[in-house]
């Protein structure tokens, strides 16, 4: 589908990717009352405007503070329940654990709650389950070994949802659960204390966007004001100091951008603020792995999801499952780089394992006569990599994806959405048919356990209702752009205000510009796969030239349309970046897109 009532942008139907252009904004004279109100450029009003900024809320999105954003805990459903519990708890000097996902959104929530519980004068346990032999979320076993090693309350970040036999169980033999979760409910929830997340279907909050992090921050936040109330910082003659909240923000910033969930309301001023604190550098873990990485720069949010968020998930991915956590909870930091540099070679292990088993999903989905949904399946596929591996898939074919990695009698699989398709309703209803050991998620991606026996009708059950979403909503790839740039106006000065529009990333998209009827001068491949070329404006004199780069490009009809064009017209997308390559002080192109220029 396409959405043929929509206008195209530039004209372009079909583009290199295989994407409609259209233009984000609607309401161009919004745009200009923005620009004027704010004293910004054009195009910065025209960004504000495409995003659902009006006049009256520009300026706190501009400038996004916690005091304007942050909601009171006890508004979300069954949070003072958990706090009056875990209060009991601490003064009480009983035992916590918690049990978090695998995740960098559930290794960042064990984190921040193991650091508040230690600021707080209580030592907190933390137990991450392995990948490979526990599979997702919460299970009998390991609650029952956390009990017997003196824990009375179990708090279960990022996962426990769907947990409803282990948690029934965990309830049976004495141990107190507060879920702390945030992915699809059903109406029927699971045996707790506390169940404490933004999208059970009885809450009502306006939040529903957080991700783990953001709710076991509001948790950590309530319990504080719970402990202060109970007189606990005043015990033992004030020798307690009560702790700053604002410090753990950093880990916040991580969980919430690795997880891909919108940064509108309070995630923007999560994020936005949690990079403040990350850049003082504070947590050795969060340092060491950012000097691994080699980031010698001030964090954005891209470098969470794109160079320190793979680091942490790799651990759970190929590795050791609680490393994360652990690099996230420590103090030491001789412990931290040894933790760091552990991680970082597991990345690199799980970039060649990702690659080969791309490859072969790759090759089933292109000799697939095809539907509505990818789908790809096969034995010896590590599980810990096949949600890149979804996603990946969902990028090149520009539909939603699923990948399988089966084992004995058992499959492991993920799946990645696109725009307009709820994929987390379409499993949870395929587990609520049968059709499935367990599974969950939300819009955008999920998780299943299936029987091997059982592939074929999950397949076609989540065809049939991923068609469906898309024949009502009319779903289809496209590109949204901001406007049209000549490439002389890609200044230093354009990036800088820009940059006051972060953090960027899932519902706060970085603005993308198109460059019309362009030429591409020079082109060349570096790296591995990436094509660098050097655009310039129109054919005229004085045109503008630009630097430009289009990664993982080679050998896609992209790479090959800007590798072979030299001299020829296109219609060039992308966003702007600062370059500062060997000490540099330039603007680049990061190409996402382009079309032939008719």
């Amino acid at each position: 589908m396409t959405g043929g009532a929509e206008p195209v942008f530039l004209g372009v139907e079909r583009s290199f990717t295989g994407k409609r252009w259209r233009a984000r904004l609607a309401d161009e004279r919004l745009g200009l009352t923005l620009a004027q109100r704010l004293a910004v450029p054009e195009i910065i009003g025209r960004v504000l405007a495409a995003r659902g900024v009006g006049v009256d809320d520009a300026e706190g999105y501009l400038d996004p503070t916690l005091r304007r954003h942050l909601p009171d805990p006890s508004h979300l459903i069954d949070m003072d329940a958990a706090v009056s519990r875990l209060v009991r708890a601490v003064t009480g000097g009983e035992k916590i654990a918690v049990f978090g996902d695998y995740d960098v959104d559930g290794a960042t929530s064990a984190a921040l709650l193991k650091r508040f519980f230690a600021a707080a004068g209580t030592d907190l346990a933390v137990y991450i389950p392995d990948r490979l032999r526990e599979g997702y979320g919460p299970n009998e076993a390991a609650l029952i070994k956390l009990q017997a090693r003196g824990a009375k309350v179990v708090i279960t970040v990022d996962c426990g949802m769907t947990a409803h036999e282990p948690l029934a169980a965990a309830h049976k033999a004495g141990l107190d659960v507060i879920v702390v979760d945030h992915h699809v409910a059903e109406p029927g929830l699971p045996t707790a204390v506390a169940v404490i997340n933004p999208n059970r279907l009885d809450e009502q909050t306006p939040h529903r966007q957080l991700a783990a992090v953001g709710v076991a921050y509001l948790l950590a936040i309530a319990v504080n004001r719970g402990l202060r109330e109970a007189g606990w910082y005043q015990a033992k003659g004030g020798a307690r100091d009560e702790p700053d909240m604002l410090q753990w923000l950093d880990l916040v910033a991580l969980g919430t951008v690795c997880d891909a969930v919108p940064l509108t309301g309070v995630n923007r001023a999560l994020v936005a603020q949690g990079l403040k604190v990350m850049a003082r550098r504070a947590n050795p873990g969060l340092a060491a792995l950012a000097d691994v990485a080699r980031l010698d720069k001030r964090p954005a949010a891209w470098h969470l999801g794109f160079v320190l968020g793979p680091r942490i998930n790799a651990g759970g991915r190929v590795g050791e499952a609680d490393l994360g956590a652990r690099l996230l909870a420590t103090g030491d930091e001789a412990e931290a780089r040894a933790f760091a540099a552990r991680l970082d070679a597991y990345n690199a292990e799980r970039k060649k394992i990702e690659a080969a088993v791309f490859d072969d999903a790759l090759a089933q989905a292109e000799s697939d006569e095809g539907g509505a949904l990818v789908f790809a399946c096969a034995r010896g596929w590590h599980p810990g990599v096949i949600g890149i591996v979804a996603s990946r898939l969902t990028e090149r074919f520009n539909r939603p994806a699923c990948a399988v990695a089966l084992d004995d009698d058992v499959g492991r699989g993920s799946g990645r959405s696109v725009r307009g398709v709820d994929l987390g309703s379409s499993v949870i209803a395929a587990r609520q048919a049968g059709l499935l050991i367990n599974g969950g998620g939300h819009p955008m991606a999920a998780g299943f356990t299936v029987a091997a026996e059982k592939l074929g009708e999950l397949r076609a059950f989540l065809d049939a209702r991923v068609a469906a979403q898309m024949e009502a909503g009319e779903v289809g790839p496209t590109l949204s752009l901001d406007g049209a740039l000549r490439p002389e106006a890609a200044t230093l000065e354009l990036v800088e205000s820009i940059r006051r529009l972060e953090p960027f990333g899932a519902g706060n998209a970085e603005p993308r510009f198109a460059f019309p009827s362009i030429r591409v001068a020079k082109a060349d491949v570096v790296g591995e796969n990436h094509v660098r070329c050097f655009l310039a404006g129109g054919g005229q004199a004085g045109g503008g030239r630009l630097k430009a780069i289009a990664f993982r490009s080679v050998g896609t009809e992209l790479g090959r349309a800007l590798l072979a064009s030299s001299g020829i017209a296109l219609h060039i997308a992308g966003h702007l970046r600062r370059d500062d390559w060997m000490g540099n002080e330039g603007v680049q192109l990061l190409i996402d897109d382009a079309a032939p220029a008719h």
